[in-house]
């Protein structure tokens, strides 16, 4: 439960930029929400419970044509959080893959193994001590810890898990399940889609964090080229440098190739909907229900590498293990290389404001 000390209503003149965004955009992404929130449709990785005005307004923007600007303002009251928030940005990469093993592409991307358990809500308590959201269920029907990422590279303890596609390194896996999916560009000329389908419950490490604290690279060289030119230069064979840091995450991530009609349009977030580039964010599912609009404002390199403002109203449609806290967001950038080495730039101090709906108190 919020305290009301920590958010605070505003009126909608008292957001800077409001009517200069396009709400339109912002209306289409969010009716994307509100058609899988109303239809029942589950949810990939469940998040909040969306409230009964939250749902009564997913049902109102699918009723006919509406203004973005008219909607948000008639369905919802902006609350700012005080505490100042922090973002990071995600992408969808593209890489080169094939469907069987073959020189040069020997990296497996694994689906779910049928023995893993995803706990939404009742999660397991491992031995060291740490909240453990997926794991492993036995023959007896107990549950047990999910072997690592280190356990299931180098002694396939993924037990039924098989290969779907092959990458061309252990760093371009790597970066795929860091980022929850990927297009695969295939031989042929064609593409195939990943989707994430699972994790196995450990708590997730950033490997860049740990280069930065042991001088590894520099703080203010931290970058997506530098962090796979860092991994590939320490090794990443077996029993390399590259590799072992790569373990230290111990976060491992299961994929299904997807051709659904939503995959065409993008990435799947924890939601079950496709995310919309600069219109989606990832958010604290604990805290958050999807489909909650978010103004965030900040400056960061979003148009080109230069910190440029950022001030749009976004749609809560995704989670992820190091999105913790109620003014953090993890902001979609789109696929492909460039929105890569721009997203990998973000790490940036912002302004939250959550809109809630109109009828409700603040949570």
């Amino acid at each position: 439960m919020r305290r009301q000390a920590d958010i605070e209503p505003i009126p909608f003149g008292a957001i800077a930029g409001f009517d200069a965004d396009d709400l339109d955009a912002a209306f289409s992404a969010f009716r994307r929400s509100a058609a899988h929130l109303v239809s029942g449709a589950g949810e990939q990785r469940a998040a909040r419970r969306p409230s009964p005005g939250l749902t009564a307004a997913a049902r109102a923007a699918l009723s006919g044509d509406i203004d973005g600007h008219a909607f948000f303002r008639r369905r919802f009251q902006p609350w700012r959080l005080r505490k100042k928030g922090f973002v990071t940005a995600y992408y969808e990469p593209e890489v080169e893959a094939r469907l069987a093993p073959e020189p040069g592409f020997g990296t497996p991307a694994l689906s779910r193994p049928p023995d893993l358990v995803t706990l939404n809500d009742s999660p397991l308590s491992a031995a060291t001590g740490e909240t453990l959201t997926s794991a492993r269920r036995l023959p007896d029907g107990a549950l047990t810890s999910y072997p690592t990422r280190r356990a299931i590279e180098e002694e396939g303890a993924a037990t039924g898990s098989v290969p779907i596609a092959y990458l061309s390194d252990p760093v371009e896996l790597f970066l795929m399940q860091v980022q929850g999916s990927a297009r695969l560009r295939l031989p042929d000329g064609k593409t195939a889609a990943l989707t994430y389908d699972g994790r196995n419950g450990w708590p997730y490490t950033s490997i860049g964090r740990l280069m930065i604290e042991r001088g590894l690279a520099p703080e203010s060289e931290m970058s997506l080229e530098k962090l796979k030119a860092t991994l590939r230069k320490m090794g990443v064979g077996p029993d390399q440098p590259g590799r072992r840091l790569m373990q230290e995450n111990r976060s491992y991530v299961f994929f299904s190739l997807d051709d659904s009609d939503d995959r065409r349009l993008g990435p799947i977030g924890g939601e079950g909907v496709a995310l919309t580039p600069l219109r989606s964010i990832a958010v604290d599912r604990s805290i958050w229900s999807y489909g909650l609009p978010f103004w965030i404002a900040t400056r960061v390199p979003w148009v080109s590498e230069a910190e440029t403002g950022f001030e749009r109203l976004m749609i809560a449609q995704d989670t992820g293990s190091a999105i913790v806290g109620e003014a953090r967001a993890d902001l979609f950038f789109g696929a492909g290389a460039r929105a890569g080495s721009l997203a990998g730039r973000v790490r940036h101090i912002a302004d939250f404001i959550v809109f809630l709906p109109r009828e409700e108190a603040a949570p």
